[in-house]
Order: structure tokens, then sequence, then C-alpha cells
């Protein structure tokens, strides 16, 4: 690449969840990167070399810099550019919306990966999975109960860091889901998916290999 024309490398993978919200990030603050579609199972050596735990998303500075964390590239992208205020929620601050964050990425992350990929797991109950998972959804819930965000009545960064989890969780179980009495939550994610960041975070992209053309990333 010439200076002119150096962008960040985005290796990524369409249906993570991490990733998608590092996309989101990267859309909302309209910072162009060129994207490197992964196929987990055929994993590309050049991102094993720029991050050796090898999951996406991984995003390589112009720089050399690397960002293999999603919430890092979320908080990083949106602090470059943040015109749609993601990272200044109308209701509380910053680190009130990174604790709960928290609190999905890891307690729920716990319980939704044993719920639906149960299999995995040793003695691994998948209804009691759901039940403990049930009860962190009950609380966001009453969160929107009154607000129509989690923190406040615009969509913020914990938004877009959380949905996605929620989504894998509801897809595990539609019916199960639709069933359940979250009509707040249901509604919150309902607007998540047929939001625009979420659509063109989740256009579909050929698998990257070594000598392809760069595909360009980047918001509408």
């Amino acid at each position: 690449m010439t200076k002119q024309t150096a962008r960040p490398v985005l290796y990524s993978f369409r249906r993570c969840p991490y990733a998608m919200r590092a996309r989101m990030a990267l859309l909302a603050s309209g910072i162009d990167v060129e994207l490197r579609e992964v196929v987990l199972r055929d994993k590309p050596q050049s991102m094993i070399d720029a991050s050796p735990k090898a999951t996406v998303p991984v995003l390589i500075l112009p720089d050399g810099n690397v960002i293999d964390e999603s919430l890092e590239i979320m908080v990083w992208a949106l602090a470059e550019n943040d015109p749609e205020k993601w990272l200044e929620p109308e209701s509380g601050t910053l680190e009130d919306m990174l604790a709960l964050i928290s609190q999905n990425d890891g307690p729920f992350k716990h319980h939704l990966d044993r719920y639906k990929y149960f299999n995995r797991y040793e003695d691994a109950d998948p209804a009691e999975h759901r039940r403990d998972a049930e009860k962190i959804l009950n609380r966001l819930d009453g969160r929107l109960a009154v607000g129509k965000y989690l923190f406040g009545t615009r969509p913020a960064l914990a938004d877009f860091a959380i949905a996605p989890f929620i989504r894998q969780f509801a897809n595990t179980d539609t019916d199960a889901f639709d069933a359940m009495p979250f009509v707040h939550l249901q509604r919150w994610l309902d607007e998540f998916l047929n939001s625009r960041w979420f659509a063109a975070a989740m256009v579909k992209y050929d698998q990257w290999h070594e000598g392809d053309e760069p595909v360009i990333f980047k918001a509408a």
C-alpha cells in the first residue's frame, strides 16, 4: 500500500458476534478498512502471524499496531470519529456502558455458549444455562422498559456491543425466545435487526485469499 491508500486491515467472519460489533463500529465511525473475510476452518496464516490467538476480529493499523479484541476495536474506531455519539450515552457514562458490556461478555456469554453449544462442554445442562441467561435478559428488559435503548432514547455503544449476542441467543430457539415475556427486549432486538448498521455489517463477502484484490469495507 502507498501512504495515500493505506487503510487498516480487518480480518473478520460475518456470523461471529464479536466481529459483527467491530464492523458496526467501524461503519459508524466512517473509517474505511480493507476487509479480509475469514473461514474459521481455514484461517489465513497472515492473520495468525498478526494475532497468535487466531480469533476474529483482528484489526491491523497502517502503522503495524494490532488490535485483536472486538470491544477495543469499537472504542478505538469511535475515539477516532464518533458522529453518532455512541461513546456519549444520553443517560449514564462510558464507564457505565462498559460495565454492562462486561456482564454480557462474561456471565451472559458463559451461559449462552453452554445453551447453544452444550455438546462442546462436559456435563453442561442447556436448560439450566438457558434459565440463567434469561435472568440476565430479564434485567435488560427492565432497563428497556424505562428507556428505548439501554442508555436513553438513542442507541449507543452498549446497544451495538450487546445486541449481536442477544440475536445469537434468540436464534438458538426462536419460538422459545418469542414466547418469553421480554417485550421490551424483543422490540429492541427487532429494531437492531432492522437497523442500517446491522444491514451494512452483514453484507456477504467471499473468503479472502492471499493475493486477492483488496475489498474496501465502508459505510454506504
